[in-house]
């Protein structure tokens, strides 16, 4: 019996401006789990896109002249040359614009109306259009007064749509005890569970046509628009065979579902914790079927935060032209700590690349394939290989135990340490056994077939393990090696056939 489909959903990105490297990681991140669950085994569904609704696309839109859709498609445009650009492998895009997540909204919309979960009342009270929320006072900060992160407020008093979700708290808070593994990393339960203690209020799901048109009109009363955030929390089951009219995608819903989430921790509360939950319980999800959150934190520079709302921007564009994508990739999977911020620095992305990458996992594979090549005449054989277990080999299956454990936990700065352990060990085994020494003596020409083996072996190791991060890199050693990547889910690295090794081609460069 094949393993369940392993479902994951990347945040849809809000199409009101250029993609930074906060997206980016993002989205590395997704793709290099993507990737590890493939090497597993697994079927894997992986689905992105954008969130094309709300009032900040319509300002932006505005602000340059352009027809609203035309310019969401040139922003969803540009994420999605910069997704290809990075290797971030995707099956599904995903946009809320699509008429097939309008119907999947209108649907669930009818469904909660017809239980009594949707509402109509006045609201006064404080509004951040950065945000596109109402404000109360648990959104004040010390002082008394609304932080920068809301930027503007303004003051309104208006008719909505309302979503009891107050009704739902209690049973989001027993969730929350009951599941520990709901949010990963398990600090961020803390935070959701301070957030909803002293929660009362409903969730405001639409707004009037009257200040903005540019919504998914609530299909019990043409004069409002749903709410982006509500609209956007959808397009997670819309693209995913939720409420399909088709037997075979309801079936694959039923099989991919439920998903793992990434997200930034700055759209965690209350969106993703608290509405996105409540929502899918009140629709009739159970338990088991509520999506599991995996947060990340920030990418910093110059001491705050990366945002568009305050450019203070990193361009990936710029940084994948100038040091290549594998470059970016590696060093955005290898310099921070899942669901921890870190800072972003080029010179750290140079010094990575050049020491593990060029200096450490390319300079041992050219040496090796050139002493192949000069003292095996570039081939390998089954009867030069030791299938004793010997200190490297048996180090090497600890570092693999490392890798898989790590990954696993989605610990993917530890995982890649894991493979450099393999790197830096293999490297040091070349001093330790003198290859060029062994050579010169007739009578040691079989260990020497043994110790190149053994690199050999630990070379594609190490090249199998790394094609979840860098995947063009993996394949380009593998293929110089002679030999395909190794199945992880039988694994045998052992050579059963003589292969012929290429010359060295260098793989990684060396940046000045």
């Amino acid at each position: 019996m094949s393993p369940k489909p392993f479902t994951l959903t990347a945040a849809i990105d809000y199409a009101n401006a250029d993609p930074h490297i906060g997206h980016a990681y993002e989205k590395i991140l997704a793709d290099v789990i993507a990737r590890f669950q493939r090497l597993c085994g697994r079927g894997v569904f992986f689905m992105t896109g954008v969130d094309q609704h709300g009032q900040k696309v319509e300002q932006a839109a505005a602000r340059l002249g352009m027809d609203t859709q035309g310019f969401v498609d040139s922003v969803a445009a540009r994420f999605r040359t910069l997704w290809e650009t990075l290797g971030v492998a995707y099956d599904c895009w995903a946009a809320t614009t699509h008429p097939l997540h309008q119907q999947i909204v209108c649907k669930v919309l009818r469904q909660l109306f017809s239980a009594g979960d949707l509402y109509k009342s006045t609201y006064r009270g404080f509004y951040s259009v950065r945000q596109e929320q109402f404000l109360t006072d648990k959104d004040r900060d010390a002082t008394g007064k609304f932080g920068p992160e809301w930027g503007e407020i303004i003051f309104l008093e208006e008719g909505n749509w309302y979503f009891r979700l107050s009704k739902y708290l209690p049973w989001l808070s027993k969730f929350i005890e009951t599941h520990s593994e709901f949010v990963i990393p398990a600090f961020r339960r803390t935070e959701i569970t301070h957030a909803i203690q002293h929660w009362k209020q409903d969730l405001c799901i639409s707004r009037p046509r009257s200040r903005l048109s540019w919504g998914i009109e609530l299909p019990f009363d043409q004069e409002f628009v749903t709410y982006v955030w509500f609209d956007a929390l959808i397009s997670y089951l819309s693209f995913t065979g939720y409420l399909s009219e088709d037997p075979v995608e309801e079936g694959r819903f039923r099989q991919r579902w439920p998903a793992l989430h990434i997200l930034g921790k700055d759209i965690m509360i209350p969106a993703h914790a608290v509405y996105w939950p409540t929502m899918v319980h009140a629709m009739g999800f159970s338990d088991q079927q509520i999506p599991q959150l995996l947060v990340h934190g920030w990418w910093n520079f110059d001491g705050t935060k990366v945002s568009k709302s305050t450019g203070n921007t990193v361009d990936p564009f710029i940084l994948a032209s100038r040091y290549g994508p594998a470059a970016l990739r590696y060093y955005l999977m290898r310099d921070i700590s899942t669901g921890r911020d870190a800072n972003f620095s080029e010179e750290r992305l140079i010094l990575l690349c050049n020491t593990e990458l060029a200096n450490g996992l390319g300079n041992l594979l050219n040496r090796t394939l050139s002493m192949v090549n000069l003292y095996l005449g570039g081939s390998l054989h089954p009867g030069f290989y030791s299938h004793d277990t010997n200190t490297i080999r048996e180090q090497n299956r600890r570092s693999t135990s490392e890798y898989f454990l790590r990954m696993q936990s989605f610990e993917i700065d530890r995982a890649i340490m894991a493979i450099m352990d393999i790197v830096s060990r293999s490297n040091a085994f070349i001093e330790a056994s003198s290859p060029w020494e062994l050579y010169r003596k007739p009578k040691q020409r079989a260990k020497l077939a043994e110790v190149l083996a053994t690199l050999h072996e630990s070379i594609r190791l190490a090249a199998s393990l790394l094609a979840p991060i860098l995947p063009k890199e993996s394949a380009a050693m593998l293929n110089q090696l002679g030999i395909e990547a190794i199945d992880f889910s039988h694994p045998d690295p052992t050579l059963r056939t003589s292969l012929a090794v290429s010359p060295p081609q260098p793989v990684f460069p060396k940046f000045p």
